[in-house]
């Protein structure tokens, strides 16, 4: 549970792991490019470094502070999100064990387990998160290990009530894992309400400003699973047999990005407000996914779990699909492209672009859907520009 007596998160942001260097008084970690470390005598490793795969202090400074954020014991940080989510189910899954997925996941989320894990020996099925009975349905007992969970969802924003699959989970013998990237640590806390991992690509709002590519692990204090007490020896074990580790000029870029988490979230969540506002105006604009709305199955939900509602919509347009890529070809201020989380807002058509990958299956997205990235630009300029791209595209 939230500790009261800690610092808040802003200054946890700013402070956690990142103590003034004691030599020069430098207030700001040092980006430690090295690749090996003088040993005192064999096997005598100076503050436990030995090798930059294993451990390098910059990417320590990080992993102390996200794992800060996440009220998590230990974090562990990876050279992209999917090389975190790999050593998550490759370290605590084995084959022959059953996991739960969003019927709504990420493209590349599902890649990995529908096309690397599956052929490791992994089994799935796929649920709506945001219907607990849903997930409770897909319980193998015995062999369901893990209920994985994106809440808010990519690219359709629903919801899960994380302490309620945690419940499910936990009954179950099995570990909950929230992808919180959509969230980032400042407007949800997984771990506060029940989640036993949370993972992050901290490419998004972690770093913030799309010039670095990451991803972060974070292991809460107590697992309620006994088979999985060691989750978080595992996790780090594979991070470091496996390699796919956050070199440490991409730690040192992500951390930079912490300290400004806070302010950028409430300004992401101000301006995407405006553009629900006005699209809710446009007569062809015929659906909006945002949890903020309160006609969102799971906006009461969203309300309760998270600090606002975020920075990422969905919309879907009259015109199918046609309309739709014509539409986010148009715009000049929003920049087409994946990604998300930066600054700069992004536009984009999930499904020729981020979920490609699961077009034809089950978690195919609807052809009209577009997916913004509402960044910290003026508000003014980002409505016109939309305004624009929707009547250009009649």
């Amino acid at each position: 549970m939230t500790d009261d007596k800690r610092p808040g998160f802003a200054t946890r942001a700013i402070h956690a792991g990142q103590d003034p260097d004691p030599r020069t008084g430098s207030v700001v970690p040092a980006i430690y490019q090295t690749s090996t470390y003088k040993q005192d005598g064999v096997g005598g490793f100076r503050e436990g470094y030995e090798y930059s795969r294993s451990a390098n202090p910059t990417r320590t400074a990080l992993e102390e502070c996200i794992a800060e954020l996440e009220g998590g014991a230990k974090a562990f940080a990876f050279a992209s999100g999917l090389a975190g989510e790999d050593a998550v189910m490759r370290g605590l899954l084995k084959p022959g064990d059953h996991m739960v997925v969003p019927t709504d996941a990420y493209g590349g989320t599902y890649r990995l387990i529908n096309q690397v894990q599956k052929r490791w020996g992994v089994d799935h099925s796929l649920a709506k998160v945001s219907q607990a009975d849903a997930v409770r349905g897909e319980i193998r007992p015995g062999v369901t290990k893990m209920i994985w969970v994106e809440t808010p969802t990519n690219p359709l924003l629903n919801v899960a009530d994380i302490a309620a699959l945690a419940d499910i989970a936990h009954d179950a013998g099995a570990l909950l894992v929230v992808d919180n990237t959509f969230a980032s640590p400042y407007l949800q806390q997984p771990i506060d309400l029940g989640a036993d991992i949370v993972v992050h690509s901290t490419t998004k709002y972690c770093g913030g400003h799309s010039d670095v590519v990451g991803g972060a692990v974070v292991v809460a204090p107590e697992i309620a699973v006994p088979e999985f007490a060691d989750a978080a020896d595992r996790v780090g074990f594979h991070q470091n047999s496996m390699g796919a580790v956050a070199g440490p000029m991409d730690s040192w870029l992500t951390l930079r990005g912490l300290k400004t988490l806070a302010l950028r979230m409430e300004q992401h969540s101000n301006n995407a407000e405006r553009v629900v506002d006005f699209l809710r105006e446009r007569s062809d604009v015929t659906h909006i996914h945002y949890p903020g709305l309160d006609s969102h199955p799971g906006h009461d939900l969203a309300a309760r779990q998270m600090k606002r509602f975020g920075g990422m919509i969905s919309f879907q347009v009259a015109g199918g699909e046609h309309r739709a890529v014509d539409l986010v070809g148009r715009t000049t201020v929003w920049t087409l492209g994946e990604s998300l989380g930066g600054v700069e807002s992004l536009i984009e058509h999930p499904g020729r672009m981020t979920h490609a990958s699961v077009a034809g299956t089950e978690l195919e997205v609807p052809a009209d859907l577009i997916r913004l990235s509402v960044g910290i630009e003026d508000i003014e300029d980002l409505l016109a520009d939309l305004e624009q791209a929707l009547e250009g595209s009649r």
